[in-house]
């Protein structure tokens, strides 16, 4: 098997040739490599963690080269200024302002549904530093727009970034989080202190939710 494996027929892609050629070699020369693959789907919501370092972003950028994966991904808005902002925006970046969440999360809603495809790539830890509780803005998206969500865990720990099965979101969060959370494990950060495995409880729920609902009227 390829340790860098083709995109099925119906997933979202950019068909480059140097693309492919920099991020297969980024990663070989780093000694990493992925494992399972993007399902042949043509709407979902990609979630990668455990995120505790600048170089979350290296791997998963090589990986995204290597795989030519056609995707949106969150930025704040302050570091997609300048020169550097349009080459963000060139791979797939998309300005946010986080005091404004819940907006947010309606525009992607509504951004699902205008496109034939599309692929949302999120952290849901939304920090580099240790939180207790992923934000829940991801999962709000994938049931509004009803799509699946798909786990990619950064394992540092064996060098390797590995893509897990979509699972359709349902209105339990908590019960969600079940079946996601154990794919991500601290000993695969590359902080692995930065990163708490516990899950969510439904007081942290539902303080959450009465919060994103305000920030969403």
């Amino acid at each position: 098997m390829s340790r860098f494996p083709q995109l099925p027929p119906e997933t979202p892609k950019v068909r480059s040739a140097w693309r492919r050629a920099v991020g297969t070699t980024g990663l070989w020369l780093a000694g990493w490599r992925i494992e399972g693959n993007l399902p042949n789907l043509r709407k979902f919501v990609l979630v990668v963690a455990p995120h505790t370092s600048n170089w979350d972003f290296v791997v998963g950028f090589l990986v995204y080269l290597a795989l030519q994966i056609d995707t949106l991904w969150f930025a704040k808005h302050t570091a997609l200024r300048g020169p550097f902002g349009a080459l963000g925006r060139h791979f797939g970046a998309v300005a946010i302002d986080r005091s404004r969440a819940g907006h947010v999360v309606q525009a992607y809603i509504e951004e699902f549904d205008k496109r034939d495809s599309m692929i949302l790539t999120l952290a849901p830890e939304g920090t580099r530093s240790r939180v207790l509780d992923w934000k829940h803005g991801f999962h709000h998206v994938a049931r509004g727009a009803r799509v699946p969500i798909v786990p990619v865990a950064l394992d540092f720990l064996r060098k390797r970034v590995v893509f897990g099965p979509p699972q359709m979101p349902t209105d339990d969060y908590v019960a969600d989080m079940a079946l996601f959370k154990p794919f991500f494990r601290a000993e695969m950060a590359k902080r692995p202190e930065n990163y708490d495995e516990a899950l969510p409880t439904g007081a942290q729920l539902a303080g959450s939710s009465r919060n994103e609902s305000r920030n969403s009227t």
